[in-house]
């Protein structure tokens, strides 16, 4: 019985040694096997230098999650000019001078009728007194302070008249105030009725005296609408240093809205690509762009930032019609090109990553 029971006991010793030497190389084949597994499914570098171009590889389904979209590019004419501050000019006080300078030419018109009839009243009352005093001196006198008096009202009617016509190409300029004055004017009944404004655009001096005669002028709604030019304006923006000028557009605006004019500044159409401004990024202190110049490769590419207009950047070099530009995404992009490369991100000592 005794030896019996030493034999069951250094049995199951071995069997357990066994089991247990068993359990240990099947481990060590597993992660064997899952380290071969692992190795040729280990990442290609994201970042490659191509023909001397850095290229980030970015696979489809990465571009997925990272919402990067791209848009071929296409050609474009444009007109070269510039980006002017304009303001649109508030009328009322135009209205009300015109129809203060109506009351004024109506008085101008009575008192020079009354002028000329008591004129002719003292002419004829002296041509009686001369002629043997068919009247007396008294109505002779009566007759001249009349015609004085209405002489002195018209000469006071004509200086208001004047003081107003003045005071509105003072602040309005000759255009505007020869419209209001007109018995009919298109362009003033076009101004009464909202169907037109009148923007005041401060141009740099260099355009000097021949400025633009067409312009666009931004509209809230994001579009643009024509604008012919008026006339130099007397009055300039203090807020704005340049020359001001008188442009009108056949548009409804807001009053005293601020807002931005195109001004061109050549007659000559240049054709180039139009990249939009939200494919660029800033790196170092000028404007690149991204081109996907294979399904998972993108390459960064400059971007003049002197071309810059309201709808994006205009480049003759570098791109070509059909380019795949990243239109969202790009920051993403550069992130990646930046990013220091061969340097694991997982921490392998959980209790360093607390730092």
């Amino acid at each position: 019985m005794k030896y019996r029971l030493i034999f069951l006991i250094v049995l199951s010793l071995a069997l357990c040694a066994g089991a247990g030497w068993y359990i240990i190389n099947q481990a060590f084949d597993d992660s064997g096997a899952s380290a071969a597994k692992a190795a040729p499914s280990a990442p290609q570098a994201a970042v490659q230098t191509v023909n001397g171009e850095t290229v980030v590889v970015v696979s489809p389904e990465a571009q997925r999650a990272g919402h990067i979209e791209v848009a071929p590019l296409a050609a474009v004419t444009s007109q070269p000019g510039i980006s002017a501050d304009a303001t649109v000019i508030d009328l009322q006080p135009l209205f009300d001078l015109r129809n203060r300078l109506a009351s004024a030419r109506a008085d101008v018109d009575t008192f020079a009728a009354q002028a000329a009839s008591s004129r002719t009243q003292y002419e004829g009352s002296r041509t009686l007194f001369a002629d043997d005093r068919n009247v007396s001196q008294k109505t002779l006198q009566a007759a001249q302070a009349t015609m004085q008096g209405d002489a002195a009202k018209l000469q006071s009617a004509r200086v208001t008249l004047n003081g107003l016509d003045g005071t509105m190409r003072q602040q309005f300029g000759d255009a505007l105030a020869n419209a209001a004055t007109a018995p009919a004017s298109t362009l003033f009944q076009r101004l009464e009725a909202g169907q037109s404004v009148v923007l005041r655009v401060t141009l740099p001096s260099s355009f000097g005296k021949t400025p633009p005669e067409r312009i666009a002028v931004d509209t809230p709604s994001g579009g643009t609408v024509p604008a012919q030019r008026l006339s130099a304006s007397p009055l300039a923006d203090p807020a704005v240093q340049g020359t001001p000028w008188f442009y009108v557009a056949g548009t409804a605006l807001p009053a005293n809205m601020r807002t931005s004019a195109r001004v061109p500044t050549s007659n000559e159409a240049v054709a180039g690509l139009l990249i939009p401004g939200q494919a660029v990024v800033w790196y170092g202190g000028e404007t690149w762009a991204y081109v996907r110049t294979a399904h998972d490769r993108f390459t960064r590419r400059y971007v003049p930032a002197a071309n810059e207009s309201d709808h994006g950047f205009m480049v003759t070099t570098g791109f070509k019609a059909g380019d795949q530009i990243v239109t969202q995404g790009a920051q993403l992009l550069l992130s990646e090109e930046t990013r220091p490369q061969g340097i694991g991100t997982a921490c392998k000592d959980p209790p360093e990553c607390d730092d």
